[in-house]
């Protein structure tokens, strides 16, 4: 890792103080962070970049957990490897009680993440026309959301970084949830994320394969047709929403291999899903 990057200098938005800390955390046999205080982006400047892009990582964790090891160090080490640059994003979950208005949090840290990058382009020598946004699980829910509902930045804005634009030009959803409409639905991450009796409408807003537009980033999904806790059909209506706006996508579905298998170390067979990641990549950025 090169350096580590706060998201906001100054005052953190939908932030309130208080006693609680940053803590690590598990969740089934993997370990990260929860109740996190303070976002950051924590960047992995490739030795011999072979691209001038980026691309974002999104730990997964069920909006509980970030599991920014295996989801996130892990997968930044990889692609430097390829020679691409990397960023995981360290956001702020809605588990936390030094947040406000929960559920907008998570997707504003990933947009503001979007733009610092942007801002840094020319230090980073990034492409800022080349950007993917990589989420894994819940990692990948947001990613998603991020592809919904990006903006454009706000030209008028006195913060510099709020000037640019929070849309991906890529992204690559790595089992995500998508939906939070039955019978699909990952109830609990949706209960941590909008409440327990939630309204309609933010059910509709953040079940992303409702809210895809013409303007949506290309995108790759890939999922396991036996994952327990993320059902592929999540994977399924994305796609097909896509297709329907007339989005450029590509799936890849494996009959066997679970949920959280990141860079698949202990499966030779799944492990061809990182192959056909990084072609995906090479012809877009």
């Amino acid at each position: 890792m090169n350096k580590i990057i706060p998201l906001w200098d100054k005052e953190i938005p939908n932030r309130i103080e208080t006693n609680e800390k940053e803590e690590v955390a598990s969740i089934a046999v993997f370990t990260g962070i929860t109740h996190i205080q303070i976002p950051e982006i924590h960047v992995y400047l490739a030795k011999e970049a072979t691209s001038k892009g980026a691309v974002l990582i999104v730990p997964g964790g069920g909006y509980e957990v970030l599991l920014t090891d295996n989801e996130g160090k892990q997968i930044a080490e990889w692609l430097n490897e390829h020679g691409y640059n990397a960023f995981v994003l360290k956001h702020r979950l809605p588990n936390s009680k030094s947040i406000t208005n929960k559920h907008q949090v998570p997707l504003l840290d990933a947009k503001r993440a979007i733009r610092q990058i942007r801002h840094h382009a020319t230090e980073w020598n990034i492409d800022p026309s080349k950007i993917i946004v990589m989420g894994f699980s819940a990692g990948g829910h947001l990613a998603s959301s991020l592809n919904n509902h990006f903006d454009g930045g706000d030209k008028d804005a006195l913060d510099p970084v709020e000037k640019h634009s929070s849309r991906p030009d890529f992204s690559v959803l790595v089992y995500p949830v998508t939906t939070f409409t039955a019978p699909f639905s990952y109830t609990r991450m949706r209960d941590l994320l909008l409440g327990e009796q939630p309204d309609k409408d933010l059910v509709h807003y953040y079940s992303t394969e409702l809210t895809v537009t013409q303007e949506n980033p290309e995108t790759l999904l890939v999922h396991c047709n036996d994952d327990p806790f993320v059902p592929v059909e999540n994977s399924l209506a994305y796609y097909n929403a896509l297709r329907e706006k007339e989005v450029e996508v590509e799936m890849h579905l494996y009959p066997k291999g679970g949920h959280g298998f990141a860079l698949a170390l202990d499966n030779p067979y799944l492990q061809k899903w990182k192959d056909n990641c990084i072609h995906w990549i090479k012809n877009k950025i």
